[in-house]
């Protein structure tokens, strides 16, 4: 494929061709063939041309001439007319004053007097109460008040470890070793594809390979001190925000301390000892706040939140007490009433198909208005909700997979619109006339490729809970 480029013509050979070179640089250069250039050619001239690239050089296949000043300036004549010019005149109608005009207010005799109270003669007496037509009273509107708004618990924290142990025990180790120890700590597996990707390496490049059970057998000594190193990190961490620290970073601490290598150190022990109470305290405590929020949720009428509660608890396992459920069953059934709307229903229902009152909760009768949303919603759930899809005729198909609770959907973006088009400027009439346009190929603009930012594959998703009844 052919490209447009300037080049300078440098010399004139007596057979005929002439050498060139890129306008303004060194390379690339080469020989043209004096029959493509114009007549007047002489050396230190700058022309366009269509060249071709190819392995055996630069061949130039012909001149593209340049751009050519004109001085000729298209115009629009004005013919005029020969007939006379006649001006445009506005003349109003007359008003007829022979027609008699509209009365005067004074002067119309169809209005009785004023009274002394200011009306005109006497009016008409009124029916009495009985018989007077009184005006059906319209039905008013329903008002829905928001219960009020709960205060929100404040998040707990997520475990953020120190490294002081860690690079206390890596300084100990040979510069030679700390490589293969920082690896162990991402278990031997890690260890195995890496001394397996680097031995392939290795043997291409034709040098000696690593013995690979010596290096498995030092990550196997190693490990054990790594690993009461990390724990101590993440243990004292938990210690620190131990009453405001997430319930899962604290248990994954307490369960890493039944590692046998853990268990037979001295200060691990006691510090072991230590989070295991606080954990069962934290346990009760979070689990007695549990309830507290779903009792008061009930009390204020937000059920959907109170829902949402009691299929979140602390722990697995947690009882949840029979007195909160019937008044919780309660609270959901008598938001499910036939005049409720269909938006209504399908915020209870799925609030409710993964809480502990799923199997208690009916209903008497399905609303007046189903919608096709809502009879999508029963049929997903019939498998949790057994009774209030047996009042919609909706039967749960055996052997069904468990539904999931719904995701929060993102609010949509904005669409910007975009940019109005940008006029070109005009062209300069005082430019020169040869002056080429100077064009730049795609494959000599280098494109920088900035990485993708990298994600925090350790960044816990964090819990959303629906404040919105």
């Amino acid at each position: 494929m052919s490209r447009r480029i300037d080049i300078e013509l440098t010399s004139s050979r007596p057979d005929g061709t002439w050498t060139w070179r890129a306008a303004g640089a060194r390379e690339p250069k080469g020989v043209v063939d004096g029959a493509l250039l114009p007549t007047a050619t002489k050396v230190g001239d700058v022309v366009k041309v269509d060249a071709e690239f190819d392995i055996d050089g630069i061949e130039i296949l012909g001149v593209v001439s340049g751009r050519v000043k004109t001085t000729k300036v298209e115009t629009l004549s004005l013919i005029g007319s020969d007939e006379p010019f006649q001006a445009v005149t506005q003349q109003l109608a007359k008003r007829d004053r022979s027609k008699p005009s509209r009365p005067r207010r004074n002067e119309r005799g169809d209005r009785g007097e004023r009274g002394e109270g200011g009306g005109r003669g006497e009016r008409r007496p009124r029916p009495d109460g009985d018989a007077r037509e009184r005006r059906p009273e319209r039905p008013r509107r329903p008002r829905f008040e928001a219960p009020p708004e709960l205060p929100a618990r404040p998040k707990p924290k997520r475990l953020k470890a120190g490294s002081q142990h860690r690079k206390a025990v890596l300084a100990e180790i040979p510069e030679n070793q700390r490589p293969i120890a920082e690896l162990a700590l991402q278990g031997m597996q890690a260890v195995r594809q890496r001394l397996k990707s680097a031995n392939e390496a290795l043997a291409a490049e034709g040098k000696p390979t690593m013995p690979e059970q010596s290096v498995l057998q030092m990550a196997q000594d190693l490990l054990p001190k790594l690993r009461v190193a990390d724990w101590l990190d993440r243990a004292e961490a938990a210690k620190r925000d131990l009453e405001t620290l997430d319930l899962r970073d604290l248990r994954s601490v307490v369960a890493a301390a039944n590692d046998p290598a853990i268990e037979r150190d001295e200060n691990c022990r006691s510090l072991a000892a230590e989070l295991k109470n606080g954990l069962a305290t934290r346990s009760e405590s979070d689990y007695q706040q549990w309830l507290a929020d779903i009792g008061a949720a009930v009390e204020v009428g937000r059920v959907v939140r109170a829902l949402k509660l009691a299929g979140q608890p602390p722990k697995a396992g947690a009882i949840f007490p029979d007195e909160l459920g019937r008044r919780l069953a309660e609270a959901a059934a008598q938001n499910l009433t036939t005049d409720a709307f269909p938006d209504r229903w399908i915020a209870v229902l799925e609030a409710a198909a993964f809480s502990p009152i799923r199997s208690t909760l009916t209903v008497a009768a399905p609303p007046t208005q189903v919608t096709p949303e809502l009879t999508k919603t029963v049929e997903r759930l019939a498998g949790l909700l057994p009774r209030v899809a047996a009042i919609f005729g909706v039967t749960a198909v055996a052997g069904a997979p468990t539904p999931k609770p719904l995701r929060p959907t993102k609010p949509a973006a904005k669409k910007i619109p975009p940019k109005p088009p940008v006029n070109p400027p005009s062209p300069s009439a005082s430019a020169p006339a040869e002056t080429p346009a100077t064009e730049t190929s795609a494959t000599e603009t280098p494109v920088a490729e900035s990485p993708a930012p990298e994600t925090a594959s350790e960044v816990p998703a964090t819990e959303q809970t629906d404040t919105a009844d």
